[in-house]
């Protein structure tokens, strides 16, 4: 709902042109963002935010940078390609270590499935990947629609109300923790308008890599704040993942730069 709200206020300065091409695609991108959030959720549930969180964004780096690269052809030198590999190379690194987990943390062993966590993932990768792509790539490729980012996001929160509702079999009641959730919609609403606009601008390779970056507040903030208990040797881990999450993005940066 706080993404609705801030697409709202957006469209209503702005005052887009929608025609049923463009509000078809935002809708449909709307449910794909649904699928990868649900899917998420549900692997944090299953293996713990700060081990899903890292394991996630690593497999949304890994598919959206390929696809970038391989299919819409976003690197095109040499340089691109050595650096960009290494960068991504570091940050998949980076995510390993930030989900290693130490066999002595007898918290880890209680309360786990990794299996259905797994699968989870799966799911909510491929929904997120093509949420992304669909705005910035297969729209214009498959449907010549040509768009930007504020013009879809109204159409966007629409599906994103219609799928929650879907996961939910219409049963979600307006208590007081939807309300207070909000506010998170609101934050997400505004992130996510900047992250598809870094797609636009800079690829899907370079938006996918910075956008991932998150997880480390998400790692910490698990930890910190949800009470997820950590060894000393994890969270030396969660630190090297750290600093090598930010040499990849300044390697990712250059990445463009070269472009």
């Amino acid at each position: 709902m706080g993404a609705f709200v801030v697409a709202l206020i957006v469209s209503l300065f702005r005052m887009p042109t929608l025609t049923w091409q463009i509000f078809l695609i935002g809708f449909i991108g709307g449910l794909f963002w649904v699928i990868g959030q649900f899917g998420q959720f549900n692997s944090m549930k299953y293996m713990g935010v700060s081990v899903a969180s890292p394991l996630s964004a690593g497999s949304q780096l890994v598919f959206g940078v390929l696809l970038g690269v391989f299919a819409f052809h976003e690197w095109t030198k040499q340089i691109q390609f050595i650096i960009g590999f290494i960068a991504m190379a570091l940050l998949v690194v980076g995510f390993y270590f930030s989900a290693k987990r130490d066999p002595e943390n007898a918290v880890v062993k209680e309360g786990r499935n990794y299996t259905k966590g797994l699968i989870a993932l799966t799911y909510s990768t491929l929904g997120y990947v093509l949420y992304v792509i669909l705005f910035n790539n297969l729209a214009v490729l498959w449907f010549n629609v040509h768009f930007d980012t504020l013009t879809i996001i109204l159409p966007m929160s629409v599906g994103m109300i219609f799928g929650a509702l879907v996961m939910g079999r219409f049963k979600i009641k307006m208590e007081k923790y939807v309300y207070r959730n909000i506010i998170d919609g609101v934050m997400f609403g505004v992130g996510n308008i900047f992250m598809l606009m870094a797609a636009s601008a800079a690829g899907n390779a370079i938006a996918f890599s910075f956008a991932q970056l998150g997880v480390i507040i998400s790692t910490i903030g698990g930890i910190l704040f949800l009470g997820e208990k950590k060894t000393k040797k994890e969270l030396v881990y969660v630190g090297i993942g750290s600093v090598l999450f930010v040499t990849g993005a300044i390697l990712l940066a250059i990445v463009k730069s070269k472009g």
